[in-house]
């Protein structure tokens, strides 16, 4: 599929004892262009992920999504039905921590051998599922400017064996920057005033941005959380990460 500004396509990549799927868009031209990869909800990379996908390779950036439900649920996408959420949380408990990394790491490996994509750190942004996600990928060497969006269960949460994420914290090695809606029921502030205290400690580049009456999903507009004010400024805010440190 060829738009105007953008090529997308799905490609396959090595991960260990799988073949992962990921969703890549990028921009026409020889670039250099920045990497980003997209970590998903739990309803797979599904055509909201895909939109954002392509919204970030039109911002100028190579954007690759891996299918982080490949070895529980291959082919997976959903909408966002209770029956969605249902099935979607009982593929999120099944995934471990060491294999998500894994497969994110395959994806930066990949997307460094394109010709257009330049040298030096990649960009990393997730949303609900892909928040919590994103904070276990700011651990990487490679991620250099994480967006993490309402991830919950980050400070009590861990996906299979290992620690959780919020005791990870000293390891993030990137700027991260968390983004959360303060009617979020997933998320209650306790849980935002814990991780904000866990980064300050390890004395982690950060920011944290709440938004008032915002809650789980804002940035969704496919879903009936989606708050245009919120998505907005933090859109803003997510290109202004990526603007200083991926070009």
């Amino acid at each position: 599929m060829t738009t105007p500004m953008i090529e997308t396509q799905t490609i396959e990549v090595s991960s260990g004892d799988i073949t992962l799927p990921v969703y890549t868009a990028m921009p026409q031209g020889q670039g250099p262009f920045g990497a980003v990869v997209v970590l998903q909800e739990i309803f797979g990379v599904n055509g909201h992920i895909r939109d954002i996908t392509d919204r970030i390779a039109r911002a100028g950036y190579v954007a690759l999504a891996p299918a982080l439900y490949h070895r529980q649920a291959p082919g997976f996408e959903a909408g966002y039905t209770p029956e969605d959420i249902q099935v979607g949380r009982q593929y999120k408990v099944k995934t471990q921590a060491d294999q998500l990394l894994q497969d994110i790491q395959a994806t930066i490996d990949y997307g460094k051998t394109l010709p257009q994509v330049k040298a030096g750190g990649v960009g990393c942004i997730g949303f609900c599922f892909g928040g919590h996600v994103a904070y276990l990928a700011a651990t990487l060497r490679d991620t250099v400017a994480i967006a993490s969006f309402y991830g919950a269960g980050i400070p009590d949460t861990a996906f299979g064996p290992g620690p959780v994420a919020l005791a990870r914290t000293p390891h993030i090695t990137g700027t991260l920057h968390c983004f959360f809606g303060t009617e979020d029921g997933s998320i209650p502030a306790e849980a935002v005033d814990q991780i904000r205290a866990a980064l300050q400690a390890a004395h982690i580049d950060h920011k944290i941005f709440q938004y008032e009456g915002a809650g789980h999903g804002f940035f969704c507009d496919r879903r009936g959380s989606y708050n245009a004010d919120a998505a907005s400024d933090a859109w803003e805010k997510v290109q202004q990460l990526f603007a200083e440190h991926l070009n």
